[in-house]
């Protein structure tokens, strides 16, 4: 009966995209341990043009300050644009591709090269004016003040 019913199960899993199932994440683990499952790659086809996004960034909070860093190897500060716009802090840029020696025999090229953006959401409001930049050793680091918060609401007294 199971041998019937995993081959449908499956399907249902292939035509929505994603594991339907946790026989399916199990099959998907035995088959590729340590790559990505073909519901992964096909999520990542679909929603990053099949590649990862970039660059990769850690989003920390405080009580007074939200600090994104992001990794940007190889590059400088003058090819990277970092701008805040509706609550989303959005890194741009090109990394240049490094000409390649006639005389070196590449078997595989991984490294990436192109334009870059990365909008990253953040999780509260921030004071523009105090927003700080620094790149160093290929990471970009981007403190910003969180804004004051709002004074609670008050009630108005009606008169009459």
């Amino acid at each position: 009966m199971l041998k019937e019913w995993l081959p449908s199960l499956r399907r249902r899993s292939e035509e929505a995209l994603r594991p339907v199932s946790i026989a399916d994440m199990m099959e998907d683990f035995w088959r590729k341990p340590f790559g990505l499952s073909p519901f992964m790659e096909d999520f990542q086809k679909n929603f990053f043009g099949g590649k990862a996004a970039y660059p990769v960034v850690n989003v920390s909070e405080t009580e007074k300050e939200i600090r994104v860093d992001a990794e940007l190897p190889g590059m400088e500060a003058k090819d990277v644009d970092v701008c805040l716009e509706n609550g989303t802090l959005l890194i741009k840029g090109e990394k240049k591709f490094e000409g390649e020696e006639k005389k070196d025999n590449y078997h595989r090229i991984e490294r990436s090269y192109g334009s870059f953006s990365r909008a990253v959401p953040l999780p509260s409001k921030v004071n523009p004016k105090g927003i700080k930049a620094k790149f160093e050793k290929g990471v970009l680091h981007v403190t910003l003040p969180k804004a004051e918060p709002s004074p609670p609401a008050q009630k108005i007294k009606i008169e009459g």
